[in-house]
């Protein structure tokens, strides 16, 4: 009954909304916050009712054909291992052919915690997703709380006015529609798992190497939009394949704006914004 009446009437009960937020370990010194990943323990009942709306989206994604074949995270039939294999063979290709390439590995920063709301809603309204569900996940969005809790101590209840739980049933899937469309003009190839994103292209000529940073720009110009941000300190590059010329791709770390691409050498021209954007 609890179930129906909130279907109906698009409204989430407050007691599915608040969290308790815990710590995950990942890697590095323990003694360093940025080396955890926040977790949200929410409600179980809520997580059935998300279960049956998820349900729901997916059916209509895969009816529709509307997550791109890009995206391997979170999907049905795909994995980390899909995403792995797909891309080596891709790169195997190029450098079978004794062509060079250049991978440029790109990381959200804090992804899950930054996805404005509106933004977020605008995204699953131009997928097709409208009526009720669209008014039951703005419901369930708006008006979170949460609190830390550390060895049976909690912090005091703050809300949460962006970004989609971590640990929740609707949170990956809706962040997935959210960059749904983060390659749209790009013209490197592209295979991306949740947040993490991979850019593959080969890399003969200086032309190529700029066609590349384009790429990068209409990255960093769709983060800007959409009010997301992308972890420099995460964004790597990695040259593969004989007589590679190992360019070097701006991270917009350096103080005078310019960016270095062979040996000691520098285009005389002033960027505008990280190519690598952060």
């Amino acid at each position: 009954m609890v179930w129906n009446l909130s279907f109906k009437s698009a409204t989430v009960p407050n007691d599915w909304k608040i969290a308790n937020v815990t710590q995950i370990f990942k890697k590095g010194s323990r003694g360093d916050p940025g080396n955890y990943r926040l977790v949200s323990l929410t409600s179980v009942p809520g997580k059935l009712v998300e279960t049956i709306v998820k349900n729901k989206i997916v059916r209509h994604i895969e009816e529709h054909k509307l997550l791109r074949r890009s995206q391997h995270g979170l999907c049905k039939g795909r994995s980390c291992l899909t995403n792995l294999l797909e891309f080596f063979e891709g790169v195997n290709k190029h450098v079978d052919k004794a062509d060079p390439v250049d991978i440029v590995y790109l990381d959200f920063q804090k992804a899950f915690d930054k996805v404005s709301h509106q933004r977020l809603l605008c995204k699953l309204s131009c997928h097709g997703i409208r009526g009720k569900i669209l008014s039951y996940i703005e419901n369930w969005l708006k008006d979170r709380e949460q609190r830390v809790g550390i060895n049976g101590k909690f912090s005091e209840w703050r809300v949460v006015t962006s970004g989609v739980p971590q640990g929740s049933v609707l949170g990956p899937i809706l962040f997935n529609l959210l960059i749904n469309d983060l390659e749209t003009g790009v013209n490197s190839e592209v295979a991306k798992f949740a947040y993490d994103t991979k850019l593959l292209k080969i890399v003969k000529t200086k032309g190529d190497c700029d066609e590349l940073e384009k790429d990068l720009t209409k990255l960093s110009d769709w983060a800007t939009k959409w009010q997301m941000k992308f972890n420099v300190d995460k964004c790597k590059v990695m040259h593969i394949g004989k007589n590679n010329p190992n360019y070097i791709y701006c991270d917009g770390a350096r103080p005078d704006g310019y960016r270095k691409v062979v040996g000691d050498r520098y285009i005389n021209s002033r960027l505008n914004k990280s190519l690598v954007p952060g």
